[in-house]
């Protein structure tokens, strides 16, 4: 007989839910074995197929249904990169009204991953998000609060404390984390990123000043690609493969490639639930619109361990994690005799989970989460502000605002265009 799959769905919906009505399961059940079935596939809708989300249509587990973009090109192109018919929408509400969505891979610019993120909480929906999680430190702690009110998993798309060579070092993140954890660096520790290491922190994501205004292309919404951003006269530049080098929307190679880079850092360190007190930057005089260059940028939590980020490559001969007892370098060298040897007699970390469609049906979280993530993607917006401002800041991680500051602190929670609020 065939199964009722509609109805079978509609009373898990209303039946597996607490008193408080939040959904703790997802919408399909798991066989004993942990089977899932073709017909009880997870589905994911995406919004923004112009690059990131188009590189990610096919992940396991999961099934595209919808796909929505502001500029109907991107949704032709996305189309025929799928080999059924799915739907499409050119404003995302319509696509989290949609009752057969398990996940939403948010793919747009970062300047709406916080709107979106808490809608597709507030639809149901699990989430998967790019980085940087968020544009604000403000915005970061509406999508925590969002996750846990709605009983929704979260995804941050960086991979690099779970899986991956990092950097230069030759190695997975894992021993990294097994050699700070066993004390063999002593404490506290400097961690120096740049190119020496692997990373050029992208100084090509930097905008241009005075852009002429040119008509808006036909099958671009721009409108609706603006959202919650400051209106401002259309340009090819401002938009998507080179909009990160404008504040309104990012924050250049340090909101683009920052946490996938910082993160890591913050894991082995075993920072997950605190945030730096310091940031200070070095740098040119930053344009009110167009993002420039750093030279330096240097985060210092409260037990004396930094990063810092070399933007001009100038420590050629920097460890990339320096203690007191020792250091390690690029190629996982090190001058503790027998580094290596010994990391492997150590025991491993905590266990996580690296599989999306695993943290969505056993309602566990995901490795990289709301939580977490906010709090890396926190240290990327303190080094923002305090490029944008120019100066040296102090940040309180348990108020999780800066220390007398009030220009600062403005800038946690930015003005919104209307009708767009979080």
């Amino acid at each position: 007989m065939k199964r009722n799959k509609t109805n079978r769905r509609g009373f898990l919906k209303k039946s597996l839910a607490t008193a408080a009505g939040i959904t703790i399961i997802p919408r399909f059940v798991m066989g004993g074995n942990g089977f899932l079935a073709p017909s009880d596939q997870l589905t994911k809708a995406i919004i923004g197929v112009g690059g990131m989300g188009r590189g990610h249509i096919k992940y396991e587990g999961t099934r595209v249904v919808a796909i929505c973009d502001v500029d109907k090109l991107h949704l032709e192109e996305a189309q025929n990169m799928i080999d059924y018919k799915v739907k499409t929408f050119s404003d995302f509400r319509e696509l989290l009204r949609l009752p057969e969505i398990d996940i939403v891979h948010i793919a747009t610019p970062p300047h709406w991953h916080g709107i979106m993120s808490v809608m597709a909480a507030e639809a149901g929906k699990d989430v998967w998000c790019e980085k940087p999680m968020t544009r604000t430190i403000g915005e970061g702690k509406r999508v925590v609060e969002a996750m846990k009110a709605h009983g929704r998993m979260f995804r941050l798309n960086t991979w690099f404390r779970f899986k991956s060579n990092f950097y230069g070092l030759n190695t997975t993140v894992k021993p990294i984390k097994k050699a700070v954890e066993s004390g063999i660096l002593g404490w506290p520790l400097k961690v120096t990123i740049s190119g020496v290491t692997g990373f050029n922190w992208k100084f090509y994501w930097v905008g241009k000043e005075n852009l002429t205004p040119q008509p808006v292309p036909a099958e671009l919404d721009y409108d609706m690609w603006l959202g919650p951003a400051p209106k401002k006269p259309y340009n090819p530049h401002r938009v998507h493969k080179t909009f990160r080098g404008y504040w309104d929307y990012d924050g250049g190679g340090l909101g683009d490639m920052g946490q996938h880079y910082i993160d890591p850092v913050q894991y082995f360190l075993g920072k997950d639930d605190t945030s730096p007190v310091k940031v200070e930057v070095d740098a040119p005089q930053q344009h009110y619109d167009a993002i420039g260059t750093w030279r330096r940028i240097t985060f210092t939590y409260a037990d004396g361990c930094q990063i810092i980020l070399d933007g001009e490559n100038k420590d050629k001969d920097a460890a990339y994690i320096e203690g007191p007892n020792g250091k390690i370098f690029k190629g996982f060298e090190s001058d503790i005799p027998n580094l290596k040897s010994l990391i492997d007699t150590l025991p491993d970390p905590d266990p996580q989970i690296s599989i999306f469609s695993e943290s969505v049906r056993t309602r566990r979280k995901f490795a990289l989460n709301e939580e977490n993530g906010y709090r890396s993607a926190t240290i990327v917006n303190m080094g923002i502000t305090a490029l944008r401002l120019g100066r040296t800041l102090e940040f309180d991680p348990v108020k999780q605002e800066f220390i007398n500051d009030d220009e600062a602190n403005r800038m946690i929670n930015q003005a919104m265009r209307g009708p767009w609020k979080i």
